[in-house]
């Protein structure tokens, strides 16, 4: 239950605070920057890492549990639970930007700017890359340590950086999902669940290439 609890959390605090810096330079008429709201993102995850790393492994993206679970690093039974809790985490998270922010039409939801199909295929890849990073840094299926915080917190950073303007730069369903359902702006949903999955395991499938014959069967 403490990991269940944790996910809820940190994914409520992911997005309530990522988005929450959309919606601020929204409200402050671009006070924070686009840069900020890339940096806010990635020191979020950073700092998440860090509080609940030991705790629940620190996934906070169903896109990432689904991953560890197709790499038998993380028990099939739990994946149920852990999406769960992410996916209420982050629907709780732009809950409360919308108290806060009533007047918000979008609440920081992730809508590709320019054809879905090309943002389907920048969102898998940015989805790839974070998750070819967790996967090598990471303990079994726990992102904890220095290395870990620092490293996924900077992809974060850099993807949302170059792509946050083009794609929302989400590498997130449970992000995408919360405050799409809030704001009511469902369009487009569906990509920013699928493609970030695929992207994770396509991640998988390379570490099985590149690395030790065992790696991500149960024994990396």
């Amino acid at each position: 239950m403490r990991a269940y609890l944790s996910e809820f959390i940190g994914t409520f605090i992911l997005v309530f605070a990522g988005c929450g810096a959309i919606v601020t330079n929204e409200f402050s008429d671009g006070t924070v920057t686009h840069s900020g709201i890339a940096l806010t993102f990635g020191l979020v995850v950073s700092a998440l890492i860090y509080a609940f790393g030991d705790i629940s492994g620190a996934h906070f993206n169903p896109a990432v549990t689904i991953a560890f679970t197709y790499a038998k690093k993380f028990p099939i039974q739990k994946i149920i639970p852990y999406i769960t809790a992410q996916t209420l985490g982050a629907i709780a998270g732009a809950g409360m930007l919308w108290v806060l922010f009533p007047d918000n039409e979008l609440l920081g939801t992730t809508l590709p700017k320019i054809d879905v199909w090309r943002v389907f295929l920048f969102e898998t890849i940015l989805t790839y890359i974070l998750m070819v990073v967790i996967i090598n840094v990471s303990t079994g299926a726990k992102e904890i340590g220095i290395i870990a915080g620092i490293a996924i917190g900077g992809v974060v950073w850099f993807e949302a950086q170059f792509a946050g303007p083009i794609t929302g730069a989400s590498m997130n369903p449970a992000r995408s999902i919360g405050p799409a359902l809030v704001s009511g702006h469902l369009e487009h949903l569906w990509l920013y669940v699928i493609a970030p999955i695929i992207g994770a395991i396509l991640a998988v499938l390379t570490c099985r290439i590149v690395k030790t014959k065992d790696c991500c069967s149960g024994n990396c």
